[in-house]
Formats: structure tokens, sequence, C-alpha cells
């Protein structure tokens, strides 16, 4: 009651205010130097198209955001969904077993120095053009911030909350449960955080490797055929999506962990 009670304050209200506020001021900036670099240096459209040009283009192409921006946020959101499971359950192994993080923690960081681009296509070799390869993709993606950001905070937990434990005798997989994990929330979200903005990342990149739809697809096709204004259109659902997917993020962190610092003061 007490963390519900703290989360529904006015103050919290009043910083994702300020939060949608500082938001929409910098967006109507970046706008405001696009159009200021069109009206000064008149670029011709196919380097840099103008606002209104980009505006155009999502209007007359309503498939970008009924279909390929539908299919990259299925993609980034189950993504993001199943890497934050892997990097959880990877996590609370590492920790009931530190027998398997000695093991294990060289090999994921060997995995996270490959270039992405490097096991993209064998990701569509292995698991085709559909949906499954980019939602793989999303999920490598994501889940070693995760992963790294959740075991950092288990094995931090304040030394006092451990000994408390063991003087009650506590199992170990009640220190974990109860000691540990909550203590070691805060960390996540920090994890999840990171991993909100991963996703739509990962997806894209599977797109561009090999896909029938999504934004990365869509990219492709407009920069083979020199349609820089749809290309622009497409980044501007993707950073639309991302601070959407990152947004949702957020209000589910605070729920899951309400006494974690916030990200938007």
């Amino acid at each position: 009651m007490v963390a519900r009670a703290e989360f529904d304050t006015p103050d919290r209200r009043r910083v994702w205010l300020d939060g949608l506020v500082r938001a929409f001021v910098v967006a109507v900036a970046v706008l405001a130097v696009w159009q200021a670099v069109i009206l000064i240096f008149a670029p011709p459209p196919f380097m840099l198209p103008p606002p209104s040009r980009v505006w155009r283009a999502l209007v007359e192409r309503p498939d970008l955001w009924r279909r390929d921006a539908v299919t990259t946020l299925i993609e980034t959101v189950a993504g993001l969904f199943t890497g934050a499971l892997a990097g959880i359950a990877l996590a609370l192994v590492m920790v009931f077993v530190p027998a398997i993080r000695r093991i294990l923690m060289p090999l994921l960081i060997v995995t996270q120095a490959f270039p992405v681009f490097a096991i993209a296509p064998l990701l569509v070799l292995w698991f085709g053009f559909g949906i499954g390869s980019k939602i793989v993709m999303a999920t490598i993606a994501i889940f070693f911030p995760v992963a790294s950001a959740f075991h950092d905070g288990l094995t931090r937990t304040d030394a006092g909350l451990v000994d408390l434990g063991r003087l009650y005798r506590a199992r170990r997989w009640q220190e974990i449960l109860y000691l540990r994990v909550p203590y070691a929330l805060p960390a996540l979200a920090s994890g999840l955080r990171v991993a909100a903005v991963y996703a739509p990342v990962g997806a894209l990149i599977g797109e561009w490797v090999g896909a029938s739809s999504g934004l990365g697809y869509a990219m492709l096709m407009a920069n083979g055929r020199a349609q820089t204004d749809v290309m622009f259109a497409a980044l501007v659902l993707l950073a639309a999506m991302a601070v959407l997917v990152r947004a949702a993020v957020d209000f589910a962190t605070r729920r899951i962990a309400p006494w974690a610092p916030e990200t938007l003061s």
C-alpha cells in the first residue's frame, strides 16, 4: 500500500507531465532545425527531404503504419518479452549455481563481441524469412543487458540482509527469492530500460537481412528506389515506436519496483 501510494503521488505525475512536455519541445526543436537547414542550404529532396514531404509520405503510404510498423512492433515486443525472460532466467541460474556463471560469462561476452550483422544471415537461414528470425534477433540483442544488470543486482545485495537471512536459517532459494531478488529489482529495471531501446534495432536488422514486411524492409525498398522521403517516414515511425516501448517499460518497471530511481526527472 505504501509503494502504491508513493507511485500515485502528484510528484510522480508531475515528473511524467514534465517528461512529455520536454519530449514535445525537443520534437518541435528538431523539426525547426530540420526546416531551417532546408531553407538555408536547399539540399535536393533525394538527399534531405523537407518535413512536409515526409508527412505526405506518411499520409500517402498507409501501408507503412498499417502493415510495416505493426510488423516491426510485434517483433520488438515479442523479442523484448522473450529476451527479458531469457536474461532473468540466466541471471538466476548463474546466482544459484556459481560454477555455471564461471563457464557461461566468458561465452556470453564473446557472443556480444560478434557483429550483429554477422549472425543475422544465419538466423534468417535457420528460422526463415518470417517473423521468427526477427524475434530471435531482437532476443539476442537485448537478453545480455538484462542478464548482466539483474545478475549484478543479485550479487550486490546488502550484506546485512544476507546475514539476517542466514541468522534465521533461510535456505538458499529463500535467500535469493525473498532477499536478493527484491533488492535487485531496481537493477533489473535499468536493464529492461536499456533493452527497450535495443529491441527495435534488433528487429530492424533482421528485416534488413531478409523480410517481406516491416519498417526495415520498407526502408530497403525505398532506398533502392531513391525514395528518401519514405525512408525518413519509416525512421519517424521507428523513433515513435522506440519512445512508446520505452515508456511502456518505464511504466511496468515502476509498478514492479516503485522504489527504483526515476529516469525522467
